[in-house]
């Protein structure tokens, strides 16, 4: 944490929130001069924003929803995102099987629209019409580096050896994959890079509004201690705790709300040896992924069910285990069992409540709102990991209304910590790594070019041989890795590491990972006295 808790400074921005909202805005606030401080209760993207289904999209199925300038503003945003990024996301090609038998039960405004026309079309999703909406999805947003749609002969090729003989034909398409944690990760090391205050395990507990600023009350979750920051304007980038922290925590009354909708998954051993992403339509209506995941996974998701509050912590419940199992079965050949399961995540998503009949429907797009009363607040409801830094340019101009000297808007190609390099460019980079560090598998020089991109190299040092890099705890863990992110990542516990900066913790046994939570614990407890 940065200077002394000093009472007398006022910043110009507070945002509470440290997801992928509260780190976007805080990242271009302060990259157009305004001074930001931002606080996040637990660890950042621990709660929505780690728990993604891990795209850069623009909504395919938004579009049955007339979501038409969501989608666009998403499609187009995918490129621009792949050049700031290239280590943490990269393009995937789609794979959407068709079987001109298969039924729907689809209540979404298009399958109204289609029956009321032609009733007998009730159930279906015809080909001519998932034609039609991937022609809009290839021409809604421009696209220089992602292929458009090509059909799929399914007997000839390789995508069509996992799945059920009956699918003999698929529409494929592009989106792109994301690291979301990481994503989170790095726009808070760029913001703080850039002069923001970013504060881990630190609790807002209430703040007081007065004529030209916000007394902000604060309390250190690892060391207990309190204090307060003081601010000219408040950004509430909550999440799942938007509503609560604007009525409980900040004491103001809004019919503002969002609808919580969780979201969960499931990972099981590899089904498929090649690297694109299944697009399956299930019986409901509703779609869901099979994606390849940490190279020996496949990450099967998502399920759309109303969550009762954000205190309530989100599981994948067995009966969206078996969901989602049944749901994927339908498609492959070799059916899955919950057996097959190797890990489960879940999320809530803060959605807009729009007063949509299911959560499948409930709205994606954001909405801010802006209280500019007294001092001034601004709220963040919803939105969506591919528009974070739209989001995030929106907030902006409103917080110009209070700031109106800012500069102009700036994120748009500027490359995020580790993404110095071109698109297409990763395998150059991982071969200069194993060059540079030939002591390293291949494995390890992967995923760290994955991980940490140009940074790769500040990570590994003077390093000469495997020994230089201290512990290993497996998994190509080491513990010159665990201090660096110690020192920059605001690693604070196993947890955070393992899972959210990466998903180690999958291949790691419990003792080993209650030996990197050591580790990790003892680095910031410091020598023993």
């Amino acid at each position: 944490m940065s200077d002394t808790h000093a009472q007398d400074h006022i910043t110009d921005l507070f945002v509470i929130g440290g997801g992928i909202n509260g780190c976007g805005i805080a990242r271009d606030a302060v990259g157009r001069g305004l001074s930001v401080s931002l606080a996040e209760m637990k660890d950042l993207a621990w709660a929505t924003s780690s728990a993604s289904t891990k795209l850069f999209h623009g909504g395919l199925r938004y579009l049955e929803y007339f979501e038409f300038r969501l989608v666009r503003e998403a499609l187009i945003e995918r490129e621009v995102l792949l050049k700031a990024m290239p280590h943490i996301s990269w393009p995937m090609r789609f794979v959407l099987p068709f079987h001109k038998d298969m039924r729907f039960d689809s209540e979404t405004p298009t399958s109204r629209l289609l029956t009321t026309v032609m009733p007998w079309m009730k159930g279906r999703r015809p080909a001519w019409l998932i034609r039609l909406g991937l022609f809009l999805y290839d021409s809604l947003g421009k696209r220089g580096i992602l292929p458009g749609t090509a059909k799929l002969d399914l007997a000839a090729d390789p995508a069509g050896r996992p799945l059920d003989p009956k699918f003999k034909t698929a529409f494929e398409y592009s989106d792109c994959w994301v690291e979301d944690a990481r994503l989170v990760v790095l726009n808070a090391r760029d913001a703080e890079a850039r002069g923001a205050e970013i504060m881990t395990r630190t609790q807002v507990t209430g703040a007081q509004r007065l004529d030209d600023h916000w007394v902000i009350s604060l309390k250190d979750l690892s060391t207990g201690e309190t204090f307060e920051r003081r601010a000219r304007m408040l950004v509430n980038a909550g999440g799942p705790w938007v509503a609560d922290v604007l009525r409980q925590k900040l004491g103001q009354n809004s019919r503002e709300s969002v609808r919580l909708v969780r979201g969960s998954h499931i990972v099981v051993p590899k089904l498929f040896d090649h690297g694109r992403c299944y697009f399956f339509q299930g019986t409901d209506g509703r779609i869901i992924f099979a994606i390849p995941y940490e190279e020996d996974y496949t990450l099967i998701g998502t399920t759309d069910a109303d969550h009762p509050d954000p205190e309530t912590a989100p599981t994948c419940t067995p009966e969206e285990q078996e969901y989602l199992v049944k749901f994927a079965s339908q498609y492959f050949a070799s059916p899955i069992s919950r057996d097959d399961i190797v890990w489960t995540y879940s999320g809530v998503r803060p959605l807009y409540d729009d007063g949509a009949s299911s959560a499948t429907a409930a709205t994606r797009e954001y909405v801010l709102t802006l209280d500019d009363s007294a001092a001034p607040l601004l709220n963040v409801f919803g939105g969506k990991i591919t528009t974070y830094r739209k989001l995030a340019e929106a907030a902006l101009e409103k917080i110009g209304t209070v700031f109106p000297d800012l500069k102009d808007d700036w994120t748009a190609g500027v490359a995020l910590p580790g993404g110095d390099f071109a698109v297409g460019d990763v395998a150059k980079l991982t071969a200069k790594l194993a060059q540079d560090y030939p002591f390293l598998s291949p494995y390890a020089t992967r995923r760290l070019i994955r991980a940490y991109g140009t940074e790769a190299w500040d990570v590994l040092g003077d390093a000469t041989s495997a020994a230089d890099l201290g512990q290993d705890f497996g998994a190509t863990i080491t513990a010159r890795e665990l201090d660096w992110t110690i020192a920059h990542e605001w690693v604070r516990a196993g947890e955070d590491f393992l899972w959210r900066r990466t998903k180690l913790g999958l291949r790691l046994s419990e003792d080993q990972r209650a030996a990197v939570d050591s580790y990790i614990r003892a680095q910031l407890a410091g020598p023993a006295a």
